[in-house]
């Protein structure tokens, strides 16, 4: 039997619990267990308060995220939010939502790249983000002039496990979601990142994007390209959905950078390559590179193979870097009649080495 992955929330709905604690806690000067917050939808959902505190002209509380069954590197992160009242003049200049300003405290980031949803030098807080809080805080606190400071205890150290840097976002982690709700391995987190990355790419002025199946791949395409960091973008498994992007974005360039199992998979025009979306026939893939001229005994080896990698083992060991160059070429084929733009491909090996660039 499968089991059901658990949702959670994300650091959107966390900050707006923690900020609607702590106006509970300003107002009424009572700690609450629990609080309850709207949520885009429609619905609500309720929050443990971790910890709470006030003092004069303030209040804070914070919530422990739960992200549920995501690997998210912020599960667990302790959320705060302090609320000062009132606002005063020096604090006037941080973005508003109606009554409600929002300010980056330790451990959130700030943008410092054009393409994001939020301004250069703004808090990392997206706007769906700011609307929870706003909403949130107004339950409690409506038409009342006020601060609010969100936090992430171990923010900075947190957000060096994901790609902030390269989006332009300094300091800390980024304040997120759309939903408020995490669902387990989210395509939706995925491509919102691919097509953030490609953003901030075409406002840097970049006419060429670098679409890598992983860090390792992404490693092998720079040891050769001499191009900025914006460059690069890291596509996973969205095959597809990033060639389309970066049409979209109106690129002139793309450089797919992957290892064999992937490559071969985009050379027989698989869109999405992750192995629960696009499996890679064993039969299907012998036949492809019987039709490319493999043949006799290397043919057997390959047919009898349980992986793309032991394939590529067979086809390494007989040196046929002709079959190996022709899959890398149907690969770019197939991704620049999915872009309609110039695609040049690049297989790296495991050591971050690139095999092929065709």
């Amino acid at each position: 039997m499968v089991k059901r992955l658990r949702s959670g929330f994300t650091t959107g709905a966390c900050a707006a619990a923690a900020a609607k604690a702590a106006a509970l806690l300003m107002k009424k000067n009572a700690m609450p267990d629990r609080v309850e917050i709207p949520f885009p939808d429609g619905g609500r959902q309720s929050f443990a308060v971790c910890r709470a505190g006030q003092s004069a002209g303030k209040a804070w509380a914070s919530i422990i995220k739960d992200a549920g069954d995501d690997p998210d590197v912020t599960n667990g992160a302790e959320i705060r939010a302090d609320l000062y009242c009132p606002v005063r003049d020096n604090d006037k200049n941080y973005p508003a939502i109606g009554n409600i300003r929002l300010r980056g405290g330790k451990g959130v980031g700030r943008a410092t790249k054009p393409g994001l949803a939020i301004k250069v030098g703004e808090p990392a807080i997206n706007p769906v983000p700011r609307q929870m809080i706003a909403a949130a805080v107004n339950e409690v606190m409506a038409g009342q002039s006020l601060l609010v400071e969100i936090s992430v205890d171990n923010g900075e150290e947190l957000a060096g496990k994901t790609l902030n840097k390269r989006l332009g976002i300094i300091g800390g982690l980024s304040i997120l979601g759309t939903t408020g709700i995490v669902r387990p391995i989210s395509a939706a987190a995925w491509t919102a990142t691919i097509k953030a990355s490609m953003r901030v790419a075409r406002a840097a002025g970049l006419e060429e994007i670098v679409l890598a199946t992983g860090r390792t791949s992404e490693r092998g395409a720079q040891s050769l390209l001499n191009l900025a960091e914006e460059a690069y973008a890291m596509m996973g498994d969205y095959l597809e959905f990033s060639l389309l992007a970066a049409a979209e974005l109106k690129f002139k360039k793309i450089h797919l950078a992957g290892m064999w199992a992937k490559i071969i998979k985009a050379a027989l025009e698989i869109p999405q390559t992750h192995v629960r979306n696009g499996a890679l026939e064993m039969r299907q893939a012998g036949d492809f590179l019987a039709g490319l001229g493999v043949s006799g005994r290397l043919l057997g080896q390959i047919s009898r193979a349980n992986t793309a990698r032991e394939m590529f083992q067979y086809l390494d060991a007989d040196q046929r870097y002709d079959i190996i160059d022709s899959v890398c070429r149907k690969a770019g084929e197939y991704a620049g009649r999915v872009s309609g733009l110039e695609v040049k491909v690049y297989l790296v090996n495991h050591q971050g080495k690139v095999l092929c660039h065709v």
